[in-house]
């Protein structure tokens, strides 16, 4: 018997894309339901050649019965719906930033510590998407080189906003005078240097969620991880600028080596040739790509590198699709 599962926001950006990777993963599903807002029921969705209508999402309806429930519709929506499917006895995979930090709920990228799931039911977080690329190069080269620090500057895709910031970003470079709505600044042509809201502290939401994320999911709250998140005019894909200072002294060839050998990591690093990642190579794909692998210039114990990959697939809806074929492979 195949599986039970719902996609709550199946509409959206992501909830969209959640569909596609089951699909191209060949998940074993015997019925996929689709809840969205009362806006948004009642369209129909294209599903292994069927067409699925979309449900109206409803506290009747999460209490029903799912081996899981993907959720993409916002936090709002999750902190109202998800505890009403998980005492249902759903597991709920959620991709809202809503139980991400809270005491006793998983916040797991697969490769890095999936096998916390064994034997769990409730709500899963899906984590931030440039956390979960960064960890991804992070996990195996803590466990090898022990982190001390992290510098990190993000250059994210407007894909990250939604369908009106791509539209938004489309319109002005076509029109310069387009207005913006979606951003602070107009995107086309530019570097936005702030994602999220404002910290009193300075840094923004986002960049404290690479923070606070990154410490719960490598279960260290020593490495000192500074970010500064950038939005920049490309449709598709999340790149970050990384600088770590080590414990112990890497060798860059033992790195690549390394990073080569790391599930989900693809290794791009020849700049003889010109051979590095971008976020070409990375969209519509599942795996995040390393590459500019460099020790610093004056700290022996320091390295330099870029990581790119698709924020809609390995940031969001690829990881949580990888949440719910790990929580089976672990039964």
């Amino acid at each position: 018997m195949g599986l039970i599962v719902g996609i709550v926001g199946g509409t959206g950006a992501v909830g969209r894309k959640m569909i596609e990777v089951i699909k191209e993963r060949n998940v074993p599903i015997e019925k996929l339901r689709i809840f969205a807002s009362q806006k948004s029921a009642g369209n129909k969705l294209m599903f292994n050649d069927q067409e699925v209508t979309v449900e109206l999402l409803t506290e009747d309806v999460m209490k029903e019965n799912f081996d899981y429930l993907l959720f993409s519709a916002g936090g709002s929506v999750s902190k109202k719906f998800a505890p009403i499917a998980a005492e249902a006895g759903n597991i709920v995979i959620d991709n809202s930033s809503q139980w991400r930090m809270t005491e006793g709920i998983p916040l797991v990228v697969p490769e890095v510590n999936g096998h916390i799931l064994k034997g769990y039911r409730g709500i899963i977080a899906n984590p931030n998407c440039s956390t979960t690329q960064m960890v991804m190069v992070l996990s195996p080269l803590h466990k090898r080189y022990e982190i001390n620090r992290a510098v990190v500057s993000t250059y994210q895709a407007v894909s990250g906003s939604g369908y009106k910031a791509i539209d938004e970003l489309e319109k002005q470079l076509v029109d310069k005078n387009y207005p913006n709505e979606v951003y602070t600044r107009r995107i086309a042509g530019n570097c936005i240097p702030h994602i999220d809201v404002f910290n009193e502290n300075g840094f923004t939401k986002e960049e404290l969620k690479m923070v606070h994320e990154t410490h719960k999911i490598l279960n260290d709250d020593s490495i000192e991880v500074n970010p500064t998140a950038v939005r920049v005019p490309v449709v598709y894909g999340h790149s970050e600028s990384l600088y770590l200072e080590f414990s112990k002294e890497p060798d860059v060839k033992e790195v690549q080596e390394l990073l080569g050998n790391t599930e989900g990591v693809i290794v791009i690093d020849n700049p003889e040739q010109n051979k590095y990642p971008t976020v070409i190579d990375a969209e519509n794909n599942d795996d995040t790509y390393v590459g500019r692998i460099r020790q610093d210039l004056f700290n022996s114990k320091a390295l330099s590198l870029w990581i790119v990959a698709d924020n809609l697939r390995k940031g969001a809806a690829t990881n949580a699709v990888q949440i719910l074929e790990i929580i089976e492979n672990l039964k």
